[in-house]
């Protein structure tokens, strides 16, 4: 009886002592931006599940609570409301495009929750607050990156541009490609834009390849761009033009809709499966044992979300303070993360090191090797 009784206080004490942190995400589940969410969940879902298998041995589990944000403002919007309102949230992962986190972020910033992006580039998202973070490197972070190698690799001198004019994503890639354009000297012979949800390119395809460029610049998201990589080769712009695309072409997506025509497709990223770091080979195996498929950026970028929030709500000392949790989010530095070694900047934005890959025998490699 003794032996029972202490046995069961030692496990009530156990109980006792652990903390539940409860964290809204905010994915794109449905609409336009489904390729990127779908991924996010897995890979927070991963993330969550590993940490909650060893919430017994630190004291820390976190209840997870997903949900769509449909790839709409006025959605995120409700989205974020009901998780500061009735679910009380310690803070909020996601959402999933920039123009969703322009809107419902201030909602959080108004209410003092902490929101973590884990794909928000476009310029201005962590200038809403100071409780607005991200881990997703912006596209002023990438982009340059990404048109110095290729220019370096490829001898690129002129190029035509293609932008999508009515998405703060595709509009902040198409200024940060224009910049380090021109910072790289290289010759813009021609712009043209598309709308969301656009599916014939052909018209700005064929003034495009009238102009002959060494290469084609896009900003979209995977969706246009699948149809604006597939069409291009359809109307005759060689491979030797080289398809140069931003954060939005990150998705197997693209390789499974535009299939051979993607071969060849230059993106920079943040990262890349391929990366040998033990923790990265351990989330690329436990994320393709369970899913049947391997992950992309946007599910690394989740999952190295949730162990960002974890490893600050540990330092915060509580799990529902969250000016406690902001304090410590704005406090990593140099953290081991899936996506390389972490940090925030002063500004909140990511701080780690960009990679740029290329589509090969439909798979995303590092560029150059």
């Amino acid at each position: 009886m003794a032996l029972i009784l202490a046995t069961t206080g030692i496990c009530s004490a156990a109980h006792a002592a652990r903390k539940e942190a409860r964290i809204g995400f905010a994915f794109s589940m449905t609409g336009g931006a489904s390729a990127y969410g779908d991924t996010q969940k897995k890979g927070a879902q991963l993330a969550v599940d590993e940490i909650n298998s060893r919430a017994g041995q630190d004291g820390i589990e976190i209840v997870a609570d997903f949900d769509d944000d449909a790839s709409q403002p006025q959605q995120g919007i409700n989205v974020f409301n009901r998780f500061i309102a009735a679910d009380k949230v310690v803070m909020i992962i996601g959402p999933t495009l920039s123009n969703t986190a322009q809107a419902a972020d201030r909602i959080a910033q108004q209410s003092g929750v902490p929101v973590l992006a884990v794909s928000n580039t476009a310029k201005g998202i962590t200038d809403i607050g100071d409780y607005i973070f991200r881990d997703s490197l912006t596209e002023m972070a990438v982009i340059p990156n990404t048109i110095r190698v290729a220019k370096e690799k490829l001898g690129i001198r002129k190029v035509a541009v293609l932008y999508g004019n009515d998405d703060a994503f595709t509009k902040g890639g198409y200024d940060a490609f224009k910049k380090a354009l021109g910072d790289s000297n290289i010759e813009v012979l021609s712009e043209q834009t598309f709308a969301k949800g656009d599916r014939d390119f052909s018209p700005q395809l064929t003034q495009i390849r009238s102009v002959n460029p060494d290469a084609l610049v896009v900003s979209a998201l995977v969706e246009e761009a699948s149809g604006i990589v597939s069409q291009a080769r359809q109307l005759g712009i060689p491979p030797s033009v080289h398809i140069i695309g931003g954060n939005g072409f990150n998705s197997p997506s693209l390789m499974k809709n535009a299939g051979k025509a993607a071969e060849g497709v230059i993106v920079g990223a943040s990262w890349n499966a391929a990366s040998s770091s033990p923790l990265n080979r351990k989330f690329v195996e436990a994320y393709t044992a369970r899913y049947g498929s391997p992950p992309d950026q946007f599910a690394a970028q989740a999952y190295a979300a949730v162990y960002i929030a974890r490893e600050a709500l540990g330092r915060a000392g509580s799990t529902d303070n969250q000016k406690a949790l902001r304090d410590a989010l704005a406090q990593t530095g140099g953290l081991d993360t899936v996506l390389g070694k972490f940090s925030f900047t002063e500004g909140r934005d990511a701080d780690h090191t960009p990679v740029v890959q290329v589509v090969k025998e439909g798979k995303f490699v590092i560029f150059g090797e």
